[in-house]
């Protein structure tokens, strides 16, 4: 048997793997191993695949038995390459330890730099290097980064005594002022030997032991804390924030040390081949001179811009600038670079595709195109449907510039823009219990960590005291279209105290504050922000977008100002009219309602439902007029009828008085109505068979409304849906009477020009998909209801969900689903039915439209999955429209990419339409 691969060699111009073994090496070890066989500057190493992690958790943290002596085969080979010697005495190699997801989770993970000092080696490299001071600087790094990293002493106990040395011994030596700021490059060999000697007592200390000398057993030690973090709270609640689930683990990169702490000649930087934040074509970043590893990154120095390093340093600018053009040219995509300048000689450490802001991937999906470095459909498929969301992210009303000034608290570095307002949180702990109580929350830290990322999460948006356009708050809050400020020196912050401070002014945790990521400003108090209209750049994808898929969008929209709106976003009509929703509008339409419910025999219910002809009447005209010619499907009324009634006793005295019965009368009707398990009971369908009149009202409403607005010179298509159907000879029944009625006012008021209408129902039950082929005999159209029939498919309430849902979707706990299935559809149980429902159906009928009103018709998975299905059409909130349109354009370009002969959903749907639906396509 054929032993299993777990460790895979890059350097010295060939790499064993490549940029699409992602799953394997993860994005940093794909990375590294690509642009080593593409002839960039990498310093050699090798990954430990994510395999190992993936059993490292099996089989209760233990290592499979092979991997020993990879590592060690491959450590061997390492030191070959690069003439060097872990622990060696004269010329030690050192080695970085670093994570790598398939899926980028920056900061989540540990990294160890430095690993092969001890007391001796850090002498021969201080030596060989002629550098004492850079030596006994990397020596420190390591024992924190492995003390606290690989062993969980606190960071904070090594920072205090790196505080406590800068403030006791080099400010005194430097003669400065006691409010001055040292940085760590102020101080000089003998101090910074009393870091290292303290920091190995306390590592003594906290641990029971010495700090290990042995450079093999701190290898081992920084593998297992590489791997230790994929558990960590911070990296389990990235992924559960992100949505990340399925893979793996992380692969772990050992790699040669290059020191960007040298001097002056030195240094480390973080870029993107593009403004992640406008998407233009400008490079982006920042870099340290005389640091290393994460110093950027961790807001602990603030960094240069790049045009000051291309001043400063111009050779090995021009080398990046050399980098830049071969990765995006090579990857087709703005990348986020990671490099050290070692004594003028550049190396990059990781290329990844950069995370970049909502209107910047539209900027950069556009300028790419127009610059043939890719296709329209290539455009398309890397629009995300959270881009398609932040475009529409608030921002401030700058014309009240008066309020701004007299608002301004202090100014910082404007990290990912947009606009955020809410109350202060010192913790993360704060911000996330503000969300839970409903609160908008601003996180505020000197710095944030990956420690943070839950309130990070929360929190709408970021502001730090420290940091640069690319540290870690930076980096994680453009991810996720957060709104964040950073560097701003001149904010105190007192976490005892719970305040915050600028310009003689006091701010106390819960206090408001707004934020302008944009520009930098921070101001006091709640001020208002506005909508902006989306860049240029958003509708020319769309545009794209239109052009690329098949099916339909429609919405759903229960008003003439609804349907606006989603026409504005692109919708083709509506595919869910709620009609019961119009009775909410106004007392008057509630109190006819009420009065048709309390009604004890027919006469009365039918006198009650007169008064709400006219409005709903009214109200259909409006819609048909704002559709103008679209397809518009109404469902008849669905919720049961105790939904409409008070259930206290204040309100139902008040109804009684309005109709002038008896408080007991109103009290016994509403007990009627009271239901174990309303979701099941009498609504829906049900209603409108026990009672007709409520259905002949309705339908008298949409066919009156129609006629009359066909008589002004617009076109009107209405789709009469019936909800909640369970029996093919229910659905004849209704659908009898709808036609009765409908066909004789057309009779009498549409003489000279018929009205076309049709006739459907919603397939929201799980009886009703197994049933499809024969409601298919009676219906004209079905639309998947996929609230009700996810719910009813699965046992389980949408209302109560929330009570245990989460860990059925956690892939830590339960892992049953991959998605809450109320929000992303449940392919492998629900969508059988779906999908076997539309089969049946066009079995029978092979015009039947078929289309989606759930809210899955938003969610982007859950879109393609109806494309692939054959549906007609799509209906989601109007403010969802465009993520649908977009989804049905990515599954076009996926199906296009299918390889040739494997066999892909039949598209019926296109063959497929109705008259009226084409009529529809026409518009």
């Amino acid at each position: 048997m054929a032993k299993s691969k777990y460790v895979y060699f890059f350097g010295g111009g060939s790499a064993e793997g490549n940029g699409t073994m992602k799953e394997v090496l993860g994005g940093k070890g794909a990375g590294l191993a690509e642009m080593t066989a593409i002839g960039l500057p990498v310093p050699a190493g090798f990954t430990i695949t994510t395999e190992v992690c993936e059993e490292y958790y099996k089989n209760n943290r233990k290592y499979p038995a092979e991997l020993t002596a990879q590592v060690e085969s491959y450590l061997s080979k390492l030191e070959k390459i690069t003439g060097k010697k872990l622990g060696d005495k004269k010329d030690p190699l050192l080695v970085s330890v670093r994570s790598g997801a398939p899926v980028s989770m920056p900061g989540m993970m540990e990294t160890i730099l430095n690993l092969g000092l001890n007391d001796q080696s850090v002498q021969g490299l201080a030596e060989k290097t002629g550098n004492l001071r850079f030596a006994l600087d990397a020596y420190r790094r390591f024992i924190l980064m492995y003390g606290s990293t690989a062993m969980n002493i606190e960071r904070e106990k090594f920072d205090k005594i790196l505080d406590d040395v800068k403030e006791k011994r080099t400010k005194k030596r430097l003669n400065l002022a006691q409010t001055a700021k040292v940085s760590d490059t102020d101080v000089n060999e003998p101090e910074l030997q009393e870091v290292i000697d303290r920091s190995k007592k306390l590592y003594e200390k906290e641990i029971k032991a010495p700090f290990p000398q042995d450079p093999i057993k701190q290898l081992w030690g920084a593998i297992g804390a590489v791997f230790g973090s994929w558990m960590s709270d911070k990296a389990v609640t990235y992924r559960r924030v992100e949505n990340i689930v399925g893979i793996r683990g992380t692969a772990v990169n050992v790699m040669q040390m290059v020191f960007g702490n040298k001097g002056d000649n030195s240094g480390t930087g973080v870029c993107f081949t593009r403004d992640p934040n406008s998407g233009k074509n400008d490079f982006y970043g920042e870099y340290l001179f005389n640091a290393q590893g994460e110093d950027v990154v961790a807001g602990i120095r603030t960094p240069i811009k790049l045009d000051v390093f291309a001043k400063e340093d111009p050779a090995a600018y021009k080398k990046l600038c050399d980098a830049r053009k071969i990765l995006e040219k090579h990857y087709k995509d703005m990348q986020d670079m990671e490099f050290t300048v070692e004594e003028g000689e550049l190396y990059m450490l990781q290329c990844r595709t950069g995370k970049r802001l909502p209107a910047a991937a539209f900027q950069m999906a556009v300028d790419m195109v127009e610059e043939k470095l890719i296709t329209k459909e290539e455009a398309v498929s890397r629009i995300k449907a959270s881009d398609i969301e932040g475009v529409f992210y608030k921002a401030l009303d700058y014309s009240k510039a008066a309020d701004l000034k007299a608002a301004h608290l202090v100014d910082g570095i404007p990290a990912v823009p947009g606009a955020a307002c809410g109350i202060i949180c010192l913790s993360a702990e704060a911000a996330e219990a503000a969300a839970e109580e409903g609160k908008r929350a601003v996180l505020v830290r000197h710095e944030t960590s990956p420690e943070d990322v839950g309130g990070m999460h929360a929190a709408e948006g970021i502001l730090t005291a420290t940091g640069g356009k690319t540290s870690h708050a930076a980096v994680v809050a453009r991810g996720w279209g957060k709104c964040c400020i950073v560097g701003c020196e001149n904010l105190r912050i007192d976490y005892e105290k719970k305040e915050i401070s600028a310009k003689g002014i006091v701010l106390k945790e819960g206090d408001y504050i707004t934020l302008d990521g944009s520009k930098g400003a921070v101001y006091k108090g709640e001020l208002p922000l506005i909508t902006p209209k989306p860049p240029a750049a958003y509708k020319k994808i769309m545009e794209w977008v239109d052009q690329i898929r098949k099916i339909r969008v429609r919405t759903n929209a229960d008003t003439p100002e609804d349907a606006k709106i989603a026409i504005g976003h692109g919708a083709q009509g509506i595919g869910l009219c709620r009609t019961e929703h119009m009775f909410f509008s106004d007392d008057s339409r509630i109190q006819a309602i009420r009065e048709m419910i309390i009604a004890e025999n027919k006469e009365a219910r039918e006198k009650a439902l007169k008064k709400l002809l006219p409005y709903q009447t009214k109200d259909f005209e409006g819609i048909f007029k704002a559709m103008n010619g679209y397809p518009v499907t109404i469902r008849l009324i669905d919720p049961p009828l105790h939904e409409f009634v008070p259930h206290d006793k204040e309100g139902q005295q008040k109804l009684a008085e309005k109709l002038n019965i008896s408080f007991a009368s109103v009290k016994n009707r509403v007990d009627q109505l009271t239901e174990a398990n309303p979701m099941l009971g009498h609504r829906g369908c049900r209603l409108s068979i026990t009672y007709p009149e409520i259905l002949e009202m309705q339908v008298t409403a949409i066919i009156n409304a129609a006629c009359t607005v066909q008589k002004k010179g617009v076109d009107v298509l209405p789709e009469i849906m019936i909800p909640l159907t369970i029996d093919p000879k229910e659905f004849k029944i209704l659908e009898k009477r709808i036609r009765a009625v409908a066909d004789d006012i057309i009779e009498k008021k549409a003489k000279d020009k018929k009205l076309k209408y049709m006739v459907g129902t919603m397939i929201e039950t799980p009886r009703a998909a197994l049933l499809a082929d024969k409601i298919a005999e009676y219906a004209e159209f079905f639309s998947f209801g996929t609230n009700d029939l996810t719910q009813m498919t699965i046992g389980i309430s949408r209302d109560d969900a929330g009570k245990f849902l989460p860990e059925y979707v956690d892939e830590n706990k339960a892992g049953v689903f991959k998605a809450d299935p109320f929000q992303s559809l449940d392919q492998e149980g629900v969508g059988i039915l779906v999908a076997s429902a539309i089969q049946k159906g066009r079995e029978v009928k092979k015009h039947l439209e078929i289309g989606v009103c759930g809210e899955h018709g938003g969610d982007l998975n859950s879109v393609k999955f109806f494309c692939r299905a054959g549906m007609d059409y799509v209906s989601a909130s109007p403010l969802r429209v465009p993520i649908a349109r977009l989804a049905a354009a990515q599954a076009e370009v996926e199906a296009s990419k299918a390889k040739a002969g494997v066999k892909q959903p039949t598209k019926t749907s296109e063959k497929t339409k109705s008259k009226t639906a084409k009529k529809s396509a026409k518009k």
